[in-house]
């Protein structure tokens, strides 16, 4: 992968897919979990949102290291990576919740859906635990996409840190104020 783009470093480009994607497919995550009418009608695409901020999670970390390989070492730098390196680990866990939360909703549809025309319903969809676990399911997702927002927030903060902590801004002389 490489480094720069256009001469700019690739991890600046590439992180912005993160702190946009990340957060949205969190907030998308924990409204289908608590609210059935959005999970019917959007959950899928959320679970394709959330299966997109994922896949992009591993290209800003690599396109990241790339970029600390042509920095001089710092413990700042040390700190973003490692953190960012943690992110996947607790988000994948909230897009498994979420798919899971989807899957249960449509099965339990298609269900009701069958119900309704008669034919044979499914045992294992009709049985009393279907509720309990979905309710669990939810939970999780909304443990995880806290977590997972958490995460975010401190990886963000850290590399602004990293970035920016040798910036010393000067006042502006009146005059070049406008």
């Amino acid at each position: 992968m490489p480094t720069f783009v256009a001469g700019l470093p690739l991890h600046v480009l590439v992180v912005h897919a993160v702190v946009v994607l990340v957060p949205l497919a969190l907030l998308a995550a924990v409204t289908v979990a608590v609210w059935p009418a959005a999970r019917r009608r959007y959950g899928w695409a959320v679970v394709g949102l959330a299966a997109l901020a994922a896949v992009s999670i591993p290209i800003a970390t690599s396109s990241g290291e790339g970029l600390r390989s042509r920095l001089a070492g710092s413990p700042l730098i040390a700190e973003h990576a490692e953190l960012g390196d943690q992110l996947l680990a607790v988000f994948v866990p909230m897009v498994a919740a979420v798919t899971a939360v989807v899957a249960m909703a449509h099965f339990r549809g298609r269900r009701r859906a069958n119900t309704e025309t008669g034919t044979r319903t499914d045992p294992v969809t009709s049985a009393r635990w279907v509720r309990p676990v979905a309710t669990l399911l939810a939970v999780v997702t909304i443990a995880f996409a806290a977590v997972s927002a958490v995460q975010v927030v401190r990886i963000g903060d850290s590399g602004a840190r990293a970035a920016w902590s040798d910036t010393h801004y000067v006042a502006a002389h009146d005059e070049e104020d406008g």
